[in-house]
């Protein structure tokens, strides 16, 4: 079964406002990212067969940004939801990073990264950015920074293609995600005004091509994506196994699986672009088809354990 995307849908992807409503605490919320625009779906409310749209950012409408900082965000390539959705951390290939307060609609923090492709909320007001490869040599890092210092490193390491971040807070561990392998940190002096992130671990990964990294919720489980597979990765085992629903995919950019209702939300590249025109859901099975959008993340504005 599919969304039919009619002409519904293209009025309402072309009246969205400027300034975001406020948070929708819907089961089926999905906030959606990979242009120049960051907006969320109710996908289990339809109107003509389309979606509802809950909340919109989009990076040149905001007066609370620098206009230097405005078109760093033309394509947005992470858009992860926090304490129910009222924040939201927004990272772009364009070199944007910044953390929305979307309960207050304002910009709380942002940051110039190279290439910065995933980020993660940690302890004590402080976050992490993955920043993937630059041709100027900028990129390839893992940075920390304070939501009260915009724009100021406190720390960073290699972390060469790096494309994802995820805080464990169970076993109070950061995993973060580079091409050819998993790298696990510990803070250090993290009450100090130099954090630091110690790596304590490095797994291999079964491919090349590291790409997504997401929780899946109530299990020891990572979910990761490769170039040619997904993949399950057990955090106390340390052990991969091919995904039992995705694992035979290639070019997926990101997965998310939903703890309440079980169901599966991915974004599989529609080649010769990296982006996709579609959002693709299991349990069921169906798709969403937006006939020119750049789709290539979607995450479900649910809590992480």
């Amino acid at each position: 079964m599919k969304f039919t995307v009619a002409l519904a849908l293209i009025v309402l992807l072309s009246s969205t406002t400027a300034h975001p409503l406020q948070p929708q605490m819907a089961a089926g919320e999905l906030l959606v990212c990979g242009w120049d625009e960051v907006f969320a779906l109710d996908v289990h409310t339809l109107t003509n067969g389309s979606p509802r749209r809950t909340w919109t950012w989009r990076a040149r409408d905001r007066k609370d940004l620098p206009e230097d900082f405005k078109t760093l965000f033309n394509t947005t390539d992470e858009c992860k939801p926090f304490d129910g959705g009222s924040g939201v951390l927004i990272t772009s290939s364009g070199s944007g990073v910044a953390f929305v307060d979307r309960a207050q609609d304002r910009v709380r923090f942002h940051a110039r990264v190279a290439n910065a492709h995933s980020a993660e909320r940690l302890p004590g007001g402080r976050f992490v950015v993955a920043a993937s490869h630059d041709p100027a040599g900028k990129g390839d890092r893992l940075i920390v920074f304070d939501v009260a210092k915009s724009n100021q490193e406190l720390w960073s390491e290699e972390l060469p293609w790096g494309h994802g971040a995820v805080w464990d807070e169970q076993r109070q561990v950061l995993w973060a995600l580079a091409d050819a392998d998993i790298r696990v940190y510990e803070l250090r002096d993290w009450d100090g005004a130099a954090p630091k992130l110690r790596r304590v671990a490095t797994i291999a990964l079964p491919e090349r091509g590291g790409h997504d990294l997401s929780i899946l919720n109530g299990t020891a489980a990572l979910v990761v994506s490769t170039a040619n597979r997904c993949w399950l990765f057990d955090r106390d085992a340390r052990t991969f196994r091919p995904h039992p629903e995705l694992g035979d995919k290639a070019g997926v950019k990101s997965i998310n699986h939903h703890p309440g209702t079980g169901q599966i939300a991915y974004v599989q590249m529609e080649s010769p672009n990296w982006w996709a025109q579609r959002i693709h859901f299991l349990n069921p099975a169906r798709s969403l088809h937006v006939a020119g959008e750049h789709f290539y993340k979607a995450r479900w504005n649910v809590p992480t354990t």
